[in-house]
């Protein structure tokens, strides 16, 4: 189908009478529309509808005494004006929906136009405005009543200018109630009992085939002009039966419809669609159509909202709207018609259709009953019960002759006659199940006895079999050969005296045989309650769902004459065009293109007992029987909506809040939910609308929600987006154009650009600062390493300065001596004597340097251990008692801090050893909360002077304070020349003991460093 593009759609909405706009089709009998009814009592809308119009943008308008409803097909929505307008009366009397896109709105209190969301109200014209027109200049003309201005009942609005007409203009009465067309720039007006064909200043008051006027008074009840100009006028005089004129060609002509005086009812409004048809609406028989004086009756018991109708509107695509006292009507073309008991079927009931060779249509109702329509007639051949009982099957051969199947037996009919065929023995053949003709023109007979085969009006033989009794449809080939189909899937052909059976058990299918058709090919193609099967020889194949098929379900099949295969199914008429089915037959896998028509489309589909179920007429339509009713589809006329339908965006929600989608957008930041409402303005079948959007800015592809109008984001990141939604019509005509949205949503302050761009430049600020703090670390790090290396030198330097430094420089002058001895040989072996005693010593100390350096690391931690090995060296003199303690269980902690440790109770030890001339040296070494390292000797003390600030070029005391101070200890020095000194050293444990109960602070600095030293 062509997708009119969108300039198209827009002219053919924007006047709904013009050719180019859509109509009913005239051959489909009122019954056999789509009709829709919504009722004012089922809380649909608000309000008791007095007029309907549509305008350019496709919305329906509905004025109702409570104001205006707006509706697109699936929603009604009661219009409110923006804020701060208001109509001037909320009874709607008359709309008209005007070429340039504008509403004008007729109230019981004045005019209004709606356009472009804004209301304007005409000032100054009072009264009720009965009718509005456009002519085919633009210019709006109303008809006024309850006037209580100096202005005439007829007014006239051109190009914004508002003039009216009264008796100086030749009205010819004061009060308008209708208002036509007449051509030639002449309006027809009707009065309260006067009708006139009027243009300002010239006026005719018409009587209709009155020569004088009647006694009594004419009451002139409803006007309307068709397309091919003529205008119909009702009216009625007293109790008479409601008269019909039509004038056309200067002439009235009279025609009386008995039927509208219906229950004693008045015409109360007439329309002429677009193909020239008559409808009539009363005002308690509901409508009327005419047609070449064909009256067609629709009530409220064939679903009308109500009998009393008020008026008529035919909308772009054709559709015609009805206004009644309790509610809307529409009624629509569809694309499978039905013939129930409304057209003249007998009764609720038609089991098998078949086609007659005079082209007409078979139709086996209730079991009972053989119709035959033709020409959109019924005749009734086989009227109540059957001559054998209940009929089964029909079938008619070539000459055209029907044959009937019963229960009890086989009869055809023949030039009026029933004729029953019997066996040699006079009995009749049984329950017949299903008939065919052969291409010998031989009948074949599936009964309950088997299967019989008939030579005019003679039985030529029997043939029973367990496979034929498990056989009930029958086909014939072109090529000669009878088939018959079995309950278990499988195929008996018969030809030429021989019988074969195609199985089908190999492929798992075991499903009874709905339905055969043969192909002039020789294709026998069956359904199943699952699939199509199609036989070519000895092959079989299946197609199913899983090929396409859009639902199981397979009741019957047909073929059209374009060979193309219709499918009657549980969800609708399933077309397969021809091309697709010889893909598909050589290439089994492959999926299948299909057409559905559905409810929508008006099939109404059921399964029934009897066969054939489907068929095609001579001159080229399918129908099928559901059990209820026929169902017809012409494919040679098919008839298409061509209008792809206008798409409007209705309104945008965002986290609760409503927008208008017509101002320009811009979205709260931090919108989390948003919700847009879209629709697609088509009537014809609006459940059969379907649409696809995209938000650009967001969505990659294009959306698929079917027939749901409206798409939901949330979370929808700031920035600017463009909503693009099209949507096609019940025929798949797409409106490409679609509608456009676009919006944006504000950022939050910490989703701007600059907080954006400050976040960045912080992060490079902390990522510049962390990485200048690394480089400070490992620049302190590689420091401290410096300064211990330093501080281990210095430690070195005061350690070899005080002990083998002066050693050596001792024995330099004691060799210096023995040089200046000369040839004294004496002092010579003296001096060397003392010489080797001051280089004994040295090595010694060399030796005790060394020890110092590497004895607590060289062997395992432990402290204790260490100090008594140091008490008992050769360092102490043996004029000096040692005493050792320790009190407390041994903790473990960093080898560093126990070498700090260590090396200030050493130097302690080594001080005393050398200076202190003490004759005792307690060492105790207590471990606890803290480790206390106390060390006590008796001897001369140390000079107050020397013990603040230390011995010149000596670093002993100095270097125990900076080792104290780098582990965090609390380092004391006591001295007195009567008691001796007292080194005391107090180091926290929480501090320097792996298993304290607190590893923060310094612990964590020092384990830090010291594992970096590692």
């Amino acid at each position: 189908m062509r997708t009119l593009p969108l300039v198209a759609v827009l002219s053919l909405l924007a006047v709904p009478g013009t050719r180019t706009a859509q109509a009913l089709d005239p051959a489909t009998r009122i019954t056999q529309y789509a009709h829709s009814a919504w009722n004012v009592a089922d809380g649909t809308f608000a309000g008791s509808p007095n007029t309907i119009a549509q305008t350019t943008d496709g919305y329906i308008w509905i004025g109702t005494n409570l104001g205006l409803v707006r509706f697109d097909g699936a929603r009604f929505v009661q219009w409110n004006p923006p804020a701060g307008e208001r109509l001037q009366d909320s009874r709607v009397f008359s709309l008209v929906g005007s070429e340039d896109g504008s509403l004008w709105i007729g109230t019981g209190y004045g005019l209004s136009r709606w356009k472009d969301g804004h209301l304007t109200n005409y000032a100054g014209l009072s009264g009720r405005i009965e009718a509005l027109l456009e002519d085919n200049r633009g210019s709006i003309w109303l008809a006024r009543t309850q006037i209580v201005d100096e202005m005439g009942p007829i007014c006239r609005i051109r190009e914004g200018q508002l003039a009216c007409f009264g008796d100086a203009d030749r009205v010819p009465f004061p009060n308008a109630l209708q208002l036509a067309r007449s051509g030639d720039d002449y309006l027809w007006l009707v009065g309260y009992s006067e009708l006139s064909r009027w243009k300002p200043g010239t006026s005719e008051i018409y009587f209709p085939n009155r020569t004088h006027r009647p006694e009594g008074i004419a009451l002139f009840q409803a006007i309307a002009t068709g397309p091919d100009g003529s205008t119909w006028a009702a009216m009625k005089q007293g109790t008479a039966v409601p008269e019909l004129q039509r004038f056309s060609a200067g002439h009235w002509t009279e025609q009386r419809i008995p039927q509208l005086a219906m229950g004693g009812s008045h015409v109360s409004s007439l329309f002429v669609d677009r193909e020239n048809e008559l409808w009539v609406g009363t005002s308690l028989s509901g409508l009327f159509r005419i047609r070449d004086g064909r009256v067609e009756h629709y009530d409220r018991i064939d679903g009308l909202s109500s009998n009393s109708v008020l008026g008529f509107y035919q909308d772009a695509e054709g559709t015609v709207w009805v206004v009644t006292s309790a509610g809307i009507d529409n009624f629509r073309d569809v694309h499978v018609l039905t013939w129930s008991m409304r057209e003249g079927l007998s009764s609720e009931s038609a089991e098998s259709v078949l086609p007659s060779h005079d082209g007409g249509l078979w139709i086996l109702n209730d079991y009972n009953t053989v119709q035959k329509l033709k020409n959109g007639q019924f005749t009734t051949v086989l009227p109540g019960p059957g001559l054998a009982g209940h009929v089964s099957t029909i079938f008619e051969d070539h000459a055209g002759r029907l044959w009937l199947g019963f229960e009890h037996g086989l009869e055809v009919y023949d030039h009026g006659d029933f004729r029953a065929i019997l066996r040699e023995n006079g009995a009749p053949l049984g329950l017949v199940f299903s008939i065919t003709e052969d291409a010998e023109h031989h009948l074949w007979v599936r009964d309950s006895a088997g299967l019989d085969e008939i030579a005019g009006d003679h039985l030529m033989k029997q043939l029973a079999s367990p496979a034929i009794s498990t056989g009930y449809i029958l086909t014939a080939s072109a090529d000669g050969s009878v088939d018959l189909g079995l309950v278990d899937g499988d195929l008996l052909e018969f030809r030429n005296g021989d019988v074969r059976t195609i199985a089908s058990h190999e492929s798992g299918n075991t499903s009874q045989i709905r339905d055969l058709l043969a192909d002039p090919d020789g294709t026998i193609w069956g359904t199943t309650v699952n699939e199509l099967i199609a036989w070519k020889g000895s092959t079989r194949q299946n197609l199913t769902t899983d090929n396409g098929l859009p639902c199981d379900g397979i009741f019957a099949l047909v073929e059209d004459e374009s060979r193309a295969m219709w499918l009657y199914s549980r969800c609708g008429l399933i077309r397969i065009a021809r091309d697709e089915l010889d893909r598909w037959w050589s290439h089994p896998n492959d999926r299948v293109r299909t057409t559905l028509l559905d409810e929508g489309d008006g099939v109404h589909p059921g399964l029934t007992s009897l066969k054939p179920q489907a068929t095609r007429t001579a001159d080229g339509r399918l129908w099928f029987a559901n059990g209820r009713a026929v169902q017809m589809f012409d494919p040679r006329h098919e008839r298409t909506n061509p209008i792809a339908p206008p798409v409007q965006i209705e309104g945008v929600m965002a986290d609760g809040r409503n927008y208008s989608p017509h101002q320009l957008l811009r979205l709260a930041p931090v919108t989390r939910d948003l919700e847009i409402e879209y629709t697609a303005l088509s009537f014809v079948a609006p459940q059969k609308v379907f649409f696809r959007y995209r938000l650009e800015g967001r969505d990659v592809r294009w959306q698929e929600p079917g027939g749901r109008r409206e798409a939901f984001y949330t979370d929808l990141t700031p920035g600017k987006y463009r909503f693009h939604v099209v949507a096609c019509n019940n025929d798949g005509v797409w409106n490409d154009r679609g509608a456009v949205l676009n919006f944006s949503v504000d950022p939050a302050w910490y989703q701007t650009v600059w907080f954006r761009l400050f976040c960045v430049l912080f992060i490079a600020l902390i990522i510049g600062m962390l990485y200048r703090l690394r480089v400070h670390q490992l620049a302190v790090a590689m420091n401290q390493r410096f300064d211990e290396r330093l501080d281990e030198r210095t430690r070195l330097a005061r350690d070899l300065h005080d002990t083998l430094l002066q050693t050596i420089q001792a024995s330099k002058m004691v060799a210096d001596d023995a040089l200046d001895a000369g040839a004294n040989g004496a002092r010579m072996e003296g001096a060397l004597k003392k010489l080797s005693m001051w280089m004994g010593q040295a090595v010694v100390e060399g030796r005790a340097a060394l020890q110092s350096l590497r004895s607590s690391t060289t062997e395992r931690n432990d402290l204790a251990e260490a100090l008594r090995r140091a008490a008992q060296s050769d360092l102490i003199p043996a004029s000096m008692s040692v005493s050792f303690s320790m009190t407390g269980a041994a903790s473990e902690m960093h080898p560093i801090v126990r070498d700090e440790i260590y090396r200030i109770a050493y130097e302690s030890i080594r001080n005393a050893a050398k200076h202190s001339g003490a004759s005792r040296l307690e060492i105790e070494l207590r471990y606890g909360q803290d480790l206390i390292l106390r060390v006590q000797d008796n001897g001369i003390g140390i000079d107050p002077l020397m013990l603040n600030t230390g011995k010149p070029g000596h670093f002993g005391l100095q270097g125990m304070r900076e080792r104290a101070a780098r582990i965090g200890g609390r380092f004391s020095v006591v001295s007195s020349a009567a008691s001796g000194t007292e080194v005391h050293l107090v180091v926290p444990g929480g501090i320097i003991f792996r298993k304290a109960p607190s590893r923060g602070g310094l612990l964590s600095k020092v384990r830090g460093l010291f594992a970096r030293k590692s």
